[in-house]
């Protein structure tokens, strides 16, 4: 079927998915802190984000009725593995840092995809590429705060997760055009939640009932995020929707001072420009080599 351009709409459906993403966050910070009960940990709660994200996905493939193509499988666990590893970290992170820090160091996942695609896709680099690299990871270092103790710790967590779902973009960048996106999504989220599954067994406390609330929240919001997302980059190209994600960072802040009363210091809103500002380059530039491959 074929999807009409509407730029607007496209722009709001991922403003919308922004919404979404910085509401997981906010409900597994609420998780894994002691907001709906006992703690649970970052495993336990990235679980309950694929188990529920696949419930979400399996009813929408079995209402379509896509036509899949043949599974390409290690590129799947690849890309599973390692966004299990990157959404678990974020997640974790989310219980220590500011989720308006977690947000901004989570930005960092384009940039480190780029670098990682100069060995393992045999991509170049230039120097608007170097730029953007150099910024957003003097952004990150910023966030770090290396003499406050938790506040590193959490950031570090979140840098791993950047690393993580950098990482996983070379397995997305391998899957794109392929198989389709929900063929995709329905492979990705039944991998990712066996993964967690069997990691989870071993650190399993049964959730309040809020809790589970709040863990089929997480999975809900996600698969709803990865829905408008997929349909924005249908009806625009992915130079013009990308900026548009850079709201999750509004969201999360909002989110973060209305539920805890947490409000961004100057250390935070230096750090997130600068992070925003290298991988806004990197929007740009790679949008430019874009139109001028075409």
């Amino acid at each position: 079927m074929t999807v009409t351009p509407n730029p607007p709409l496209a722009a709001a459906l991922t403003v919308l998915a922004s919404s979404f993403v910085a509401g997981t966050t906010l409900l597994a910070k609420a998780l894994g802190t002691e907001a709906l009960g006992p703690p649970l940990h970052a495993f336990q709660i990235s679980q309950g984000r694929f188990i529920f994200a696949l419930i979400a996905i399996s009813t929408a493939a079995l209402i379509l009725r896509p036509r899949f193509k043949r599974t390409h499988l290690g590129l799947h666990l690849g890309r599973s593995t390692f966004g299990w590893g990157g959404v678990t970290l974020m997640f974790a992170a989310a219980a220590f840092i500011p989720l308006s820090d977690a947000t901004a160091i989570s930005f960092l996942n384009p940039v480190i995809g780029m670098l990682l695609a100069i060995p393992l896709l045999g991509e170049r680099i230039g120097r608007w590429r170097v730029m953007s690299a150099i910024i957003a990871f003097a952004g990150a270092m910023l966030l770090t705060r290396p003499s406050a103790g938790v506040i590193e710790f959490g950031a570090l967590l979140a840098l791993g997760s950047a690393a993580l779902l950098g990482a996983e973009l070379i397995f997305i960048k391998l899957l794109s055009g392929r198989e389709g996106p929900l063929q995709i999504l329905l492979v990705n989220n039944i991998i990712g939640c066996t993964i967690a599954s069997a990691v989870a067994y071993f650190l399993w406390i049964s959730p309040t009932p809020m809790q589970w609330v709040a863990l089929a929240g997480v999975g809900f919001l996600m698969a709803a995020a990865q829905s408008c997302f997929i349909n924005a980059i249908a009806r625009a190209d992915t130079g013009f929707v990308a900026p548009f994600f850079y709201t999750t960072l509004a969201f999360a802040t909002l989110y973060d001072g209305l539920i805890f009363g947490v409000i961004p210091d100057i250390i935070s809103i230096s750090g997130a420009l600068l992070i925003i500002a290298g991988a806004a380059i990197l929007v740009w530039r790679e949008t430019v080599n874009a139109q001028q491959v075409k």
